[in-house]
């Protein structure tokens, strides 16, 4: 962990805006909160829905990682009366429980705690309430009407009984992305059903073998693909409860799509992020299923695709489908702490940086969970000249994440990497791997503490 120090001034003076972060969670039991460290004992005031430690002059403590630390230091330099103390950590980036680890001892100590905390993780509420440390943010620090500007369900994750324990940062929802002039060149059209893509991608593999229209490599392959079919493999249905069933039709026939289209090798296995996929397949991507994220950070970022070739749609249905789904594959999510003794400062950053156009709106490289913010966003990808359409898509999918599929304590990511990716590399369909799948899902639920129904 790296600790970096801006200041302009060593008396803070608080900052005019509040900010409010989104963390992602699941239901969580509602527990009576007790503020410790300053906040324990004598001198602690019950106020916006906590029990608040005696508040005092100094630094404020942001916990950001290395790709959030432009956002502290543009706060900071729009801020010079405001002393911040920005921290660097891995942002619990692949569920490394750091943040969790930390807080644990932070809460033996009774000293420690950052003020905020960006996470890349959207499940972060399961355990910061519980532990006492995320404070409610709409109990009076942030207004309902700030909190109703953010993208429909978007918060979701971070409620807890009708409480906000934090505010998401980006959205992650999953779209159609594209190469424009390939699809024009091999004379297809974009597909708007699950059965228009198979057919596309099996047209593909004869046509002209060696392009993809997908791939199944990663550990978050089922967040684009089973979660986008509503399979109910991870439904989360109240504190530590969650209903798995990988063997219903809305799993089975995603599975088979996918098992057709890995068999004739339009869709990889090897991973967007692999060397393998950098070196000899990136120039053959005609259709990626995948995260809002992928149009800067896969291809702009590190495939380095020319502009005016990648464009997105929205992503394909079930024929006769009524209620339009998509999966979501992370999004990162802000936390004030109950037991911060610069509550203002700090709710001030926290807006902040979850809304304002400064950053959200013009630098933030995601999709901005805050829907004024993400309209802003938008016009700058558009005048951009990167893409070869506008990305309204992003926009359409933002509010349609299924809302079947939780974040739980435990790692969907991490099941899938464990049980079924060396399955897919072995030769084994993604079928006859279901069975494995939810076995391994109960018992990573049961082992968290998780009533499971299947």
């Amino acid at each position: 962990m790296t600790v970096n120090q801006s200041s302009s001034s060593p008396k803070r003076a608080l900052g005019r805006k509040r900010a409010a972060s989104l963390a992602g969670c699941t239901v969580t039991v509602l527990l009576t909160v007790t503020a410790c460290g300053g906040g324990s004992g004598a001198g602690t005031t019950t106020k916006d829905g906590f029990a608040q430690a005696p508040q005092k002059d100094g630094a404020l403590t942001v916990w950001v990682d290395a790709t959030r630390m432009e956002a502290a230091k543009l706060y900071q330099q729009q801020h010079p009366d405001v002393k911040l103390d920005i921290v660097t950590y891995d942002g619990n980036a692949n569920g490394s429980n750091y943040l969790q680890t930390k807080v644990q001892l932070f809460n033996r100590t009774k000293k420690g705690w950052p003020d905020v905390v960006f996470s890349s993780q959207n499940n972060e509420a399961t355990w910061a309430v519980d532990a006492g440390f995320a404070a409610p943010l709409n109990k009076g620090l942030i207004p309902e009407s700030t909190l109703g500007q953010f993208a429909k369900g978007a918060n979701d994750v971070c409620t807890v009984n009708g409480t906000v324990y934090c505010l998401r940062n980006d959205l992650s929802q999953a779209v159609l992305w594209y190469n424009a002039p390939l699809l024009k060149k091999f004379g297809y059209s974009v597909p708007t059903t699950w059965e228009e893509y198979q057919k596309l991608g099996e047209k593909v593999a004869k046509e002209h073998p060696g392009y993809l229209v997908g791939d199944a490599g990663d550990s978050f392959t089922p967040e684009i693909y089973l979660w986008a079919s509503k399979c109910g493999a991870n439904d989360i249905t109240g504190p530590k409860a969650v209903s798995v069933n990988t063997s219903s039709e809305a799993c089975t026939k995603m599975a088979k799509l996918m098992d057709v289209l890995i068999k004739n090798k339009s869709m990889s296995v090897t991973g967007v992020f692999s060397t393998d996929f950098g070196k000899n397949k990136a120039d053959k991507v005609l259709l990626m299923p995948g995260p809002a994220w992928y149009g800067g950070a896969l291809f702009e970022g590190t495939f380095k695709t020319p502009a005016k070739q990648i464009a997105a749609a929205p992503i394909p249905q079930w024929q006769g489908e009524t209620s339009p789904s998509t999966g979501n594959v992370g999004g990162g999510t802000w936390l004030l702490s109950q037991h911060s003794e610069h509550i203002k400062a700090a709710t001030d950053f926290l807006k902040w940086v979850t809304t304002d156009n400064a950053y959200q709106g013009e630098k933030a490289p995601g999709f901005p969970a805050y829907a004024p913010a993400a309209e802003n966003w938008l016009k700058g990808q558009d005048a951009s000249g990167y893409y070869a359409s506008d990305l309204s898509a992003l926009k359409d999918a933002s509010s349609q994440v299924w809302k079947g599929w939780g974040s739980g304590q435990f790692s969907q990511e991490a099941i899938w990497a464990a049980t079924v990716k060396p399955g897919l590399t072995q030769g084994k369909s993604v079928v006859s791997m279901l069975p494995a799948w939810q076995d391994s899902i109960v018992k990573y639920a049961k082992s968290n503490g998780y009533k499971v129904s299947q």
